[in-house]
């Protein structure tokens, strides 16, 4: 039995609770969380003891979840990493690009599981083509939300963009040669809109698209390459793939179509998605982590790389963005 104790039961706190509840081998312990009226309201939904000292909890414990604000990841961390805890902890990993090199230390000093909150990793529409041989050359990202209070103490980057950074890099086997970008800080202090392009040794191109202050949700990602067209909707849990036909491509819509180097048969899929939580399958995965001694599928080095980008990317923005 996994002992596990949450650091924070705001708005995506609670959701973890939920999500920790449902998984086997996993004992909740108890929560921390200095804001009276969201522990009032989980100790009496829950029936969670509630810790006000967080040494206590992380001794009660065998692995921590943290989904308190980003200026709080780093201290939290560091004191369980100390205590030889397991750690997952929500995006981005730390608030500062130092705090995350030195817990990228501490935890390989501490010989622990370290896994961080990239959810978007086991979203369904991106797990059905993960058996697909991907080498992306171009890509176009488009993630708009609307506008809400709640995680705007982070730029739109490091709250929305993060996300699609990271699945872009675990894509693209290559690091990143040269990044343009620009920002308008509309609604708080850092820019709430965001166009960013990120072109790759291997001479891969990525062109990202972020906002909060949109009137319509949403969270799509296309890939190009030599062989494909793979579309992903992360909000409505699509994939299309469009592809030159191959004999084993069976019970897929095709057609003829004539190009300048003969007639190619064209085929389009829309892989099967399952109806999968994927909350509850990273937090399945960073358990299965702990219990079978294997890698965290997005380890703190992933979500210390992830940050880096955001932050080169900041820096681009801090001398071009417009204050509105």
């Amino acid at each position: 039995m996994i002992k596990v104790g949450v650091f924070g039961v705001g708005h995506l706190g609670k959701f973890h609770l939920n999500n920790w509840l449902e998984i086997p081998g996993v004992k909740l312990m108890g929560f921390y969380d200095p804001h009276h009226e969201n522990a009032k309201e989980v100790v009496e939904k829950y029936g969670l003891k509630r810790f006000t000292d967080a040494d206590k909890l992380m001794d009660a414990c065998d692995a921590i979840d943290v989904i308190t604000p980003t200026q709080q990841h780093f201290p939290l961390c560091m004191q369980a990493l100390r205590k030889g805890k397991h750690v997952f902890v929500e995006k981005p990993i730390t608030h500062t690009i130092q705090e995350g090199r030195d817990l990228v230390n501490m935890v390989k000093e501490a010989n622990v599981k370290f896994q961080v909150g990239h959810v978007e990793r086991f979203n369904p529409a991106y797990l059905a083509i993960k058996h697909l041989s991907l080498q992306p050359m171009f890509i176009e990202v488009h993630r708009l939300a609307q506008f809400n209070p709640r995680g705007t103490e982070v730029s739109v980057i490091l709250d929305l963009m993060i996300h699609d950074i990271d699945i872009i890099l675990s894509l693209v086997k290559s690091d990143v040669k040269q990044i343009a970008a620009s920002g308008v800080a509309v609604m708080t202090d850092t820019p709430d809109i965001a166009n960013v392009r990120i072109e790759f040794n291997n001479g891969c191109v990525a062109n990202l698209t972020s906002s909060r202050i949109s009137m319509k949700k949403m969270r799509k990602m296309r890939l190009f390459q030599k062989d494909a067209y793979i579309g992903i909707d992360f909000l409505e849990k699509k994939t299309e793939i469009i592809k030159l036909k191959q004999p084993e491509d069976q019970n897929v819509f095709s057609f003829d179509m004539e190009t300048p180097h003969g007639t190619k048969s064209i085929a389009i899929a829309t892989p099967s998605i399952e109806p999968l939580n994927a909350i509850k399958l990273e937090l399945q995965a960073f358990v299965d982590a702990i219990a079978n001694n294997t890698p965290t599928i997005v380890s703190e080095i992933d979500g210390f790389l992830a940050m880096e980008v955001a932050h080169q990317i900041l820096d681009k923005i801090s001398s071009t963005s417009i204050l509105v």
